[in-house]
């Protein structure tokens, strides 16, 4: 499958297809959205908010989620804020979500299948990671959508003129519902 993608690369660019993609690294709507990473939203998302390339910083990760106050999704989002001039966030999650009722438990067994071995799980706790935690999704997707928002805003490194408010984007329709 990468070969096949390497080799269309190679066309696209002896092709100049890229061109029309060609934008600076500002986002025009000084926008960041945060989302998951539902391969649904991959054109429907930018499509149901009327985003053009160029237009918005587009974050996503599994269930569109701040883990921590110092995950890789807050980092992106506070360089976004001070080294790309945004000042509007936007954090959709979407319906009928993965991420939703997602566990561990469910996960390790999936590991163990695939050849990992318990022992391997069991150092990776030792050390210090809470696989629990680290691997456990969400039950509410409204609040878990109020609880990123929270965290965004209430973060100690974001300042408090940027506007953040939460969505769940239909994934079939793109209908937005915002979340309060």
């Amino acid at each position: 499958m990468i070969d096949q993608i390497i080799a269309f690369n190679k066309q696209f660019v002896a092709a100049k297809s890229y061109e029309k993609y060609v934008t600076s690294k500002y986002p025009d709507k000084k926008l960041a959205v945060l989302s998951c990473m539902d391969t649904r939203l991959t054109e429907l998302l930018p499509a149901a908010l009327g985003l053009k390339n160029g237009d918005a910083k587009i974050i996503k990760n599994a269930g569109g989620l701040v883990f921590s106050p110092y995950d890789s999704v807050m980092r992106s989002l506070v360089v976004a804020v001070y080294e790309l001039g945004v000042k509007h966030i936007m954090v959709v999650a979407h319906s009928q979500c993965g991420a939703c009722h997602m566990s561990y438990n469910h996960l390790r067994e999936e590991m163990i299948a695939r050849g990992i071995e318990s022992a391997t799980l069991e150092h990776v706790q030792a050390d210090g990671i809470d696989l629990d935690a680290w691997l456990e999704g969400f039950h509410d997707t409204e609040a878990s959508v109020r609880g990123t928002v929270a965290a965004i805003k209430c973060h100690p490194l974001m300042p408090r003129d940027i506007e953040v408010r939460g969505f769940i984007i239909d994934s079939v329709t793109g209908e937005l519902e915002e979340i309060k």
